[in-house]
């Protein structure tokens, strides 16, 4: 998606208090437009149908048709829809579940303006996010899709056993702080950098180890052992 295109946005929560919060965080954002709103997810089908969206940001507990159940739904009807959970629930087995369901984002609700408005980017441009909070949480998830992840030859990393072959001593240091859970401004404060110059230590990290988004950096860095995750 180009970064000047306009992404539609469809917002679904049962709570119409935070809904608003939500829309009007979104609304402050000149490239993001709220194109619906609804309040189950036994509407989000006909949501999608009528206003086609770039992405869905969904809860995942609501009566009726919860937000697996609709996320299900939805990936079976608009396979190219771009799903975003939003829960209370950090547990790895919810997580892991919505995934594999088809979202490619789960946020907690108590994330901050500014780490929901890149999710969306990050989701709306092909890529999946995670509230840090969760991401520690999912280590042992990781090591499992490492062990499993199929040997690309695209990988650039496969030929480097020292990753400051590959990165920067300052991009290790940001590469294992992703991995431990840490959002952009918790590596600043712990590198005493700014969030600007971690968001560009970050984009160089993903464009060296070829992969599109933080998680799959995260899962190659422990396939290579490049992260201590404890």
């Amino acid at each position: 998606m180009d970064t000047n295109e306009i992404v539609k946005i469809v917002l679904i929560d049962d709570h119409k208090l935070f809904r608003e919060g939500v829309k009007r965080i979104l609304e402050f954002e000149p490239q993001f437009r709220v194109v619906a709103e609804g309040s189950d997810g036994s509407n989000a089908n006909e949501l999608v149908k009528e206003h086609q969206p770039d992405v869905v940001l969904m809860d995942i507990n609501m009566p009726n048709v919860n937000g697996v159940q609709a996320t299900s739904q939805l990936v079976e009807e608009f396979p190219d829809v771009k799903i975003i959970i939003l829960s209370i629930h950090d547990d790895e087995n919810y997580v892991t579940h919505v995934l594999k369901t088809g979202a490619q984002g789960y946020l907690l609700k108590e994330i901050d303006s500014d780490s929901l408005i890149e999710a969306i980017k990050v989701v709306a441009n092909g890529g999946s996010y995670l509230h840090p909070k969760v991401t520690h949480n999912l280590v042992k998830e990781y090591r499992r899709l490492a062990q499993e992840m199929p040997s690309n030859s695209n990988d650039p990393t496969t030929d480097f056993q020292d990753p400051l072959l590959l990165l920067t001593k300052r991009e290790c240091q940001v590469l294992q702080l992703v991995a431990m859970g840490k959002n952009n401004k918790a590596v600043a404060d712990a590198l005493y950098i700014s969030e600007k110059t971690v968001k560009n230590h970050v984009s160089s990290i993903l464009q060296k180890m070829n992969v599109k988004d933080r998680t799959h950096a995260v899962v190659l860095a422990i396939r290579r052992g490049w992260v201590d995750v404890g």
